[in-house]
């Protein structure tokens, strides 16, 4: 399959994914809709095809070279290395978010750090005990250490 119909089926994929996301988006965070549409997407995902990275290149308008070095510095998963490299397509996925909101905001440098760091606080707000705490700071619980 050439490297453009890969890109085109993914890019696909992708889009309608993000319908879904937008509609989970326009819901309340408590309801339940928003949750089973978040695993919709996140089942879809799951099954989606690694991705080489000439096409991941093609998504985010980079070149193979940077693609790969981004794998490399663990921005981008390496679904696989043997026969070829293959790529993650759900955190292909996510840093399509990322590099497409620092895209948006004007941001065209360094995009590796930036992508680097904006995941890496992602993944810290996803845990659950750094939720909880940051609740329990801003209900002024606890007590102040120095």
């Amino acid at each position: 399959m050439s490297v453009a119909t890969e890109a085109a089926q993914i890019r696909d994929l992708f889009e309608q994914l993000e319908e879904i996301e937008e509609v989970a988006l326009s819901l309340a965070e408590d309801d339940e809709r928003r949750r089973k549409l978040h695993g919709v997407v996140a089942k879809v995902l799951a099954k989606a095809p690694p991705v080489r990275p000439v096409v991941a290149g093609e998504l985010l308008d980079l070149t193979e070279k940077t693609v790969k070095a981004w794998a490399r510095e663990g921005v981008l998963a390496i679904h696989s290395r043997e026969p070829r490299m293959l790529l993650d397509a759900v955190r292909l996925h996510e840093v399509l978010h990322v590099v497409a909101d620092l895209r948006r905001a004007g941001r065209t440098r360094s995009l590796l750090d930036e992508v680097h760091r904006r995941l890496s606080d992602a993944a810290l707000l996803d845990r659950p005990d750094l939720a909880t705490s940051l609740a329990q700071m801003h209900r002024g619980e606890g007590r102040v250490v120095r």
